[in-house]
């Protein structure tokens, strides 16, 4: 066959067809949180791999740890690494605690082939919880991560930005159109808005229709999904919101607008919805607003302001984290779209296709052994209470409750679900399954209906992070074994 030569017309239409579909693949693809407060987390390498075989594209991280940013070294996989809230200070103080920071974080991941491409300076700094604590700093250290990677010359491949709440702003009448930035930290925002202009970094938002229905047990619950049809849908002029996040997302295109930035890119940086801890928090919810969201941006519809607009997203989360915070409410440590296990909650297609999750490999578990409450031992026994907050303070407790997963046991199988958690979290040493006589092991599983009692994840040398994270939790055990015994003893 004789050759066809190559005009500049030829290549100009295969680059600008290889810049499509590069563009495409992105627009489809989707990101996610991958959390660390874990008492056994799987080895980075395990999670790498559990991304990638899932066809997740990008990563968003909480702080930079060397182990995880190591592992994901030629991945393939897009990286946000962040800066804990407590580090703000510190790197607003001067230029020299920045330039070290990206030197040991950034330059050095990325000279060794990992894909940086942002850095989340902070982690919602501003919502009012905080009462203002990082109102001075969060800037300031933007601005100093932002002068380290111009000095590492790192500037054109990563941007700096900040992960905030959506409560940074609002709208007075209900209508995504006339949003606009929290009035106390207005003049804030405005800079911060301004230095991504210029920076060319996206505003990077969290997003959480289920805390709109946590906090108000009036919300419409089917305004939090993706039917295209709603019992209570926002009229805006000639817009009908029929789901919140839509009408979340052109909030924040409107304050834009208003604010004379209507081209500043959006990320979402957390959207998801938890699987246990509260009444509206279970798989069957959380798949059909998970795979909805899924669905919804891979159509390249956009939202009503931003028609046609491809949405950036990551998931929150990746992983069920058990040593999460509650404060904000038992569902906290459930939001994973895997368990503690790297098994995949319900089914879910990543990129518009007929692939479902699938679950880590490798992972290697404990003894096929529990600890629960003795038969004889009556419920009338005061031990059985102390022991019962005795373990929930120490290990996690979040699915028993109404309407939680484990909310069907009977009150002595509440009672072993609490003794078997600790037991669990402390590699079933058999020290932690005596709680004074009243509990023993078994080797029946127990769990019942949707109740999973656990067997943990053994432990394993090949994770730095693992090996931390379990330092870290031996130090507590073996304190509060000593406390328990005084107390035992008064």
């Amino acid at each position: 066959m004789a050759s066809t030569p190559v005009t500049t017309t030829m290549v100009v239409v295969v680059v600008v067809a290889t810049v499509a579909l590069l563009m495409a693949r992105r627009s489809e693809g989707i990101g996610v949180n991958w959390g660390t407060q874990l008492s056994h987390p799987l080895p980075a390498s395990t999670v790498v791999q559990l991304l990638r075989d899932n066809g997740f594209d990008k990563v968003k991280l909480f702080d930079a740890e060397d182990a995880i940013l190591t592992a994901l070294r030629g991945s393939g996989l897009q990286v946000m690494v962040g800066i804990p809230n407590d580090m703000l200070a510190g790197l607003a103080a001067g230029e020299k605690a920045a330039e070290d920071w990206v030197a040991k974080n950034v330059s050095k991941h990325v000279n060794n082939g990992v894909d940086i491409r942002y850095v989340a300076v902070g982690n919602e700094p501003f919502l009012q919880t905080f009462n203002g604590t990082y109102l001075n700093t969060t800037f300031p250290a933007m601005q100093s991560v932002q002068a380290a990677l111009v000095k590492a010359g790192l500037a054109g491949q990563v941007k700096v930005t900040v992960p905030l709440n959506a409560d940074v702003y609002q709208s007075p009448t209900g209508k995504p159109s006339d949003g606009d930035f929290r009035a106390d930290i207005h003049g804030l925002m405005l800079t911060i808005v301004q230095f991504l202009a210029s920076t060319g970094a996206p505003f990077v938002a969290n997003v959480y229709p289920f805390i709109s229905l946590y906090k108000d047990p009036n919300f419409p619950l089917d305004y939090a999904f993706f039917q295209g049809t709603t019992s209570a849908p926002v009229v805006d002029g000639g817009v009908t919101y029929t789901n919140t996040f839509d009408a979340n997302h052109d909030t924040l295109v409107a304050a834009l607008r208003r604010n004379g930035y209507p081209n500043v890119s959006i990320t979402i940086g957390e959207v998801g919805w938890p699987t246990d801890g509260d009444a509206n928090a279970n798989p069957q919810y959380a798949h059909q607003f998970n795979q909805g969201f899924i669905t919804h941006i891979a159509s390249g519809q956009g939202t009503p302001l931003r028609p046609g607009a491809p949405v950036d997203a990551y998931l929150f989360s990746l992983i069920d984290e058990d040593q999460k915070s509650i404060e904000p409410g038992n569902f906290e440590r459930h939001w994973g779209v895997f368990f503690y296990d790297g098994k995949p909650k319900y089914p879910l297609s990543l990129n518009n296709s007929s692939q479902q999750l699938t679950p880590a490999k490798g992972v290697t578990y404990l003894e096929k052994r529990w600890c629960v409450l003795k038969p004889s031992v009556s419920l009338g026994d005061q031990k059985v209470g102390d022991a019962v907050s005795y373990a929930c303070g120490l290990a996690d407790c979040t699915s028993l409750g109404y309407k939680t997963s484990c909310g069907g046991l009977d009150p002595k199988g509440n009672v072993s679900y609490a003794l078997n958690s600790y037991y669990q979290v402390n590699d079933q040493d058999d020290r932690a399954c005596d709680f004074r006589g009243i509990a023993t092991t078994t080797t029946v599983d127990p769990s019942a209906g949707s109740c999973r009692f656990i067997i943990e994840i053994a432990p394993t040398s090949g994770s730095e992070v693992a090996m931390v994270t379990r330092r870290r939790v031996a130090v507590g055990v073996v304190l509060a074994v000593f406390v328990y015994l005084v107390e035992s003893m008064l």
